[in-house]
């Protein structure tokens, strides 16, 4: 309880700060500029997030595709075996 006493008061006293700060204009352009800065940083974690999400969805239409040929390549091969067993069963039942 202590601990979450001592959070709170550290938000409360932030947003005190800023405030006193936000009220002379060198401390509004010091806030502005921080904002400014902070905007950037969140666009380009946003930037790199989508750019990393299109990688995975890539590679996971990538492992599908060849998931998707190794199935019609078993299924092939299997039918392959199933005529020959085929045909040997017809071929010494004569």
């Amino acid at each position: 309880m202590r601990s979450l006493s001592w959070f709170l008061l550290g938000i409360i006293g932030g947003f005190v700060a800023a405030h006193i700060v936000n009220k002379n204009p060198r401390g509004a352009e010091l806030l502005a500029e921080v904002d400014a800065r902070i905007s950037e940083f969140t666009d380009r974690m946003g930037d790199a997030y989508r750019d990393q999400q299109g990688r995975f969805a890539d590679t996971i239409d990538d492992l599908g595709d060849a998931a998707e040929k190794a199935v019609d390549a078993a299924a092939d091969a299997a039918g392959e075996a199933l005529a020959k067993a085929k045909a040997a069963t017809t071929s010494s039942s004569d």
